[in-house]
């Protein structure tokens, strides 16, 4: 699996995760904080090509795709 599909599965699995957590009303609104920082980190990522999470998973030895190189 290539680091563009892991990051993106990350990304996807986060923000689910924090919505629905904030949809159960078991826990505060603040969880929504954590679904932006997500959203925001894909936007600034697609627009510089910087993601910390594709630089630690590069260093473990996941293979490249053609967005984080």
């Amino acid at each position: 699996m290539s680091i563009d599909k892991i990051v993106l599965a990350v990304a996807g699995t986060v923000i689910l995760v924090s919505t629905l957590l904030v949809l159960t009303n078991t826990i505060p609104l603040v969880w929504l904080w954590l679904t932006a920082f997500v959203g925001f980190n894909l936007l600034q990522s697609s627009l510089t090509g910087f993601c910390p999470l594709a630089m630690i998973l590069k260093k473990f030895g996941c293979q490249s795709g053609c967005a984080f190189k």
